[in-house]
């Protein structure tokens, strides 16, 4: 290992906003967010497979009145939006270390507002359809953690993946699907997102790939 990284690790361990195994935290947390992490009772959002988190530090910049969660199994990758919350002082931003299989260990029922899922694998082949994060198997998993007004955002460059989840989704009788796009700055929902962008999306658009997005909720 590099010695980099053996530096943002062991700032990841004395960060207070990093909850990853070996901190008390990571084994209690569950249900506790509000109260123990943040320290208020505003809602939460959590944004998966976050990257560098610079989706989840761009909406707590602009949201102070809202708590946000990036959550990836990477630590190198969420030091860069851990120590960038650190440096400019926002403490609504936390970072969750762990694989989002194990999601449901680390949120309870009804503890989340808002979710985001921000230019996941597509995971292409057939076989590996379970592994892609909008599959029922992952559905079924969100769908207690979101408060019964919760929306789920889904943000891809990719039309195939994009394509599979908004059909998937437009078929199931307990999610309502309220609006997509498959040209997303484009669209009527750009000015929403506050010109934010993940290292992977400003790469994509970059290269001329049109983004699509998509809103749903639970019902």
């Amino acid at each position: 290992m590099s010695r980099k990284k053996l530096v943002r690790f062991q700032e990841n361990d004395e960060n207070p906003n990093v909850i990853q195994a070996g901190k008390p935290l990571f084994e209690t947390i569950k249900g506790n967010w509000n109260e123990v992490q943040f320290q208020n009772p505003n809602p939460i959002v959590v944004e998966l497979a976050c990257g560098r988190g610079e989706f989840t530090v761009g909406l707590a910049r602009n949201f102070p009145h809202q708590n946000f969660i990036g959550v990836d199994i990477k630590g190198s990758r969420i030091w860069k939006g851990s120590s960038t919350a650190t440096a400019e002082g926002i403490h609504n931003v936390a970072f969750l270390r762990t694989q989002i299989e194990l999601l449901e260990k680390y949120f309870a029922s009804d503890e989340i507002s808002e979710l985001w899922i921000t230019f996941p694998d597509p995971f292409p082949r057939d076989g590996d359809e379970k592994r892609r994060l909008t599959s029922p198997r992952f559905l079924e998993m969100y769908k207690p953690m979101l408060k019964n007004d919760g929306f789920l955002h889904f943000k891809t460059d990719n039309t195939d993946l994009f394509n599979y989840s908004l059909e998937l989704f437009q078929s199931r009788v307990d999610i309502e699907v309220i609006g997509f796009t498959h040209d997303f700055y484009q669209s009527e929902w750009k000015d929403d997102h506050f010109g934010i962008q993940t290292r992977y999306e400003k790469m994509f658009s970059d290269k001329g790939e049109k983004i699509k997005y998509l809103k749903c909720r639970f019902i």
